[in-house]
């Protein structure tokens, strides 16, 4: 029997239009369904579903106006672009409510689509966050399969894994037409698995790959646009001394960024480790944020001599350094405390690691245990 997990975004008291975004299985049809199960549903998965609002998406009116429901359903909305016209139409007119999903904006946003004019509320879902998971919560086990709930939940994660990647490459870029020469956007994914955390180089990766940079950075657009990744920009505000200014890259789902970049097991204590626990730790911070509707703005900090805070929240109101040791020493505080000489005004600081020993040190830095760090940012005490 399949579990059921209780997902932190609410939809069940929406009332407004929506547009839901999400990659691919995170479970937003599912969530729909259970929110709205007894609305009129259009799944543009279905081939013949396809084919009708393809052809003809004036069918959307016609049938609103014979059955007149409350509220509408339409699944993977980027496949049809020109059925949000319809969409528009029948809320400015009739007073439909709609719940519009995809797991790409590209068509959406970039083919100059109708918006509906701002009336449409925009939501994000996201893979499994820990407090979702509650007693099913495994650090190791979400470091290793990733956030994407079937794949977290499977004892056999890489076939699952090989067919998301597969089937990411198969339906949502080369049957959408976004590249022309999949082959290199395939050898581009593996390179930019390898700097998921890391400061973008488009050279290196161009280099790597076989094709020039502005092409890099196309495929990095793509990839935020197909919600696979996002960029984390640096903090810039009243520098005192010269910092970097380019921004950092995380792929969505630390599984999917394992299998690309042919990680094996991850190990605690080692590199890798840390890695994907920092990853993990922005996963939550997004996660929070987004479902709570906090709006927060997230950012990194690194001065050019490679002194580095990984995440800075907001205009200076917490910092959060993630560090996948079991033991925390000064020398993991330090950079911190070089944060603190820069900007004295912030607030709060923060060290999320494997030691269990939960405690503030002399100077205000807090080292909490990562679940220490979950119980604490979900009851809204950092931002």
């Amino acid at each position: 029997m399949k579990q059921i997990f209780k997902r932190k975004l609410s939809l069940s008291d929406k009332t407004d239009t929506f547009f839901l975004w999400g990659m691919r299985q995170t479970g937003k049809s599912t969530l729909l369904k259970n929110s709205f199960n007894n609305s009129f549903w259009i799944d543009l998965l279905k081939s013949t579903e396809f084919r009708r609002y393809m052809q003809n998406p004036e069918l959307l009116i016609q049938e609103i106006q014979l059955k007149k429901p409350d509220f509408v359903v339409i699944d993977e909305i980027q496949k049809v672009p020109a059925l949000l016209d319809s969409v528009h139409w029948v809320i400015e007119n009739i007073g439909t409510k709609f719940a519009l999903c995809g797991s790409s904006a590209r068509k959406v946003k970039r083919g100059k689509a109708n918006l509906l004019g701002g009336r449409g509320i925009f939501f994000e879902l996201y893979g499994f966050s820990a407090i979702e998971l509650g007693e099913k919560f495994d650090l190791h086990r979400i470091l290793n399969h990733g956030y994407i709930p079937d794949i977290y939940l499977s004892n056999n994660p890489l076939p699952l894994l090989n067919n998301y990647v597969s089937q990411y490459l198969k339906e949502e870029i080369a049957a959408e037409g976004i590249i022309r020469h999949l082959p290199s956007f395939s050898e581009f994914l593996n390179m930019a698995s390898l700097s998921d955390g890391e400061i973008v180089n488009y050279s290196t990766i161009a280099r790597d790959t076989g094709v020039s940079s502005q092409t890099i950075r196309g495929y990095f657009e793509i990839l935020c646009d197909t919600l696979i990744g996002r960029f984390l920009q640096p903090y810039k505000r009243r520098p005192k001394r010269r910092i970097t200014r380019s921004p950092k890259f995380y792929f969505y789902d630390i599984g999917t960024v394992n299998f690309l970049a042919r990680r094996g097991i991850i190990l605690p204590k080692s590199e890798l480790f840390g890695k994907a626990f920092e990853n993990w730790i922005f996963h939550e911070l997004c996660c929070y944020n987004t479902y709570n509707e906090r709006f927060a703005d997230f950012y990194y900090w690194r001065l050019s001599g490679g002194t580095e805070v990984d995440f800075i929240i907001n205009n200076i109101e917490c910092a959060i350094e993630a560090k996948g040791t079991y033991s925390i020493n000064s020398r993991h505080i330090k950079n911190l405390r070089q944060l603190k000489k820069d900007y004295p005004e912030i607030k709060k600081m923060i060290i999320v690691s494997m030691d269990e020993k939960d405690r503030i040190s002399e100077d205000k830095i807090e080292i909490l245990h990562y679940r220490t760090f979950i119980k604490k940012l979900w009851n809204g005490y950092f931002f």
